[in-house]
């Protein structure tokens, strides 16, 4: 069916196209150059953590317990013999727990998130992506970002060593470590509430803003000892526009802290009962981050949508293949 002839949705909405004639209409090269660019930095970063004593380990695609994440979006749930379950909005909970039994380990995640429709146009949201995610025993935030600056150049010195450039960002190149460093409170201050989206458009370099207030983010993130209220966090943020990278930190693993960072975000101790056994049990203290894969291929390529370097791209509110 082609544009024009209306078909009907599994949700009952009306669509204009049908996927599959999107799907044939799709740039070719466009979806090629994405594909082979996602296929280098997959490459890249599992060599880069294999050489530094990291374990990969399968995604979890369903569990009873997901990220709560800190803005909302659909929880899609099933029932697994007679259990429900959750489909994986990110592995942040099986981070911490993989960590009982190793030291360092990485997992290419599918994500699920269903979106606000709000975000449709933003050009970096889809209802399905991957993330790198990765967590480290017994470090702090410092090791880790250190750690995602150097995978990150490590990646974009094999991209651009394997594709034309003329198919590429034309800003891309090696950046200088350490990325420049500034505190969410402080970017607010001199950006106003949108600081993302005006940092990242005059950026030049990627940057990272840290030290998150604690109501920005889920309860999981580790509150400073010395400051009330601030996180241990980090965000990294592309430049020329392209907006979050990466979002990570320490994490909250004695139990007291957990439940107290529940009950203060207005949460319920019975939804992360199996989180709170581990904890009573002993898990071990860490950092971390993901990385949208789909995010990264779309600052490589210079791609103005993220849906246009993914070949099934889960657009958000569209009726998709």
């Amino acid at each position: 069916m082609t544009k024009g002839n209306p078909l009907r949705s599994n949700s009952g909405r009306m669509t204009d196209v049908s996927p599959i004639a999107d799907f044939f209409g799709r740039d070719r090269d466009r979806i090629l150059t994405g594909t082979k660019v996602n296929t280098l930095i997959r490459g890249s970063m599992k060599r880069y953590l294999d050489r530094r004593g990291f374990l990969e380990i399968n995604p979890v695609i369903i569990s009873p317990i997901s990220d709560p994440l800190n803005h909302p979006v659909d929880d899609p749930t099933l029932s697994y013999y007679g259990h429900k379950y959750r489909l994986t909005k990110s592995m942040i909970f099986h981070k911490q727990l993989a960590l009982v039994h190793f030291d360092r380990i990485y997992s290419f995640s599918p994500n699920i998130r269903i979106e606000p429709i709000e975000r449709k146009n933003t050009g970096r949201h889809l209802a399905e992506f991957t993330q790198l995610d990765l967590e480290v025993k017994g470090k702090g935030r410092d090791f880790v970002m250190a750690l995602a600056e150097g995978m990150i150049d490590d990646a974009i010195v094999r991209v651009k060593g394997s594709i034309d450039s003329e198919k590429l960002n034309p800003y891309l190149r090696k950046y200088k470590r350490p990325f420049r460093r500034m505190k969410f409170l402080d970017a607010v201050s001199e950006y106003g509430k949108s600081f993302e989206t005006v940092m990242s458009s005059e950026a030049k370099e990627p940057f990272w803003i840290i030290d998150i207030p604690l109501e920005e983010r889920e309860f999981y993130d580790r509150e400073k000892d010395e400051e009330a209220g601030i996180l241990m966090d980090m965000d990294l943020v592309y430049p020329h526009g392209y907006g979050e990278a990466i979002s990570g930190g320490e994490r909250e693993y004695e139990y007291e802290r957990i439940v107290s960072r529940i009950h203060r975000k207005g949460q319920r101790e019975q939804d992360y009962s199996l989180l709170l056994e581990a904890a009573r049990r002993g898990i071990p203290s860490s950092a971390g981050f993901g990385i949208g894969i789909e995010r990264f291929v779309r600052f490589l390529t210079g791609s103005e949508d993220i849906s246009q370097v993914v070949l099934f791209p889960k657009k958000i509110g569209e009726y998709v293949l």
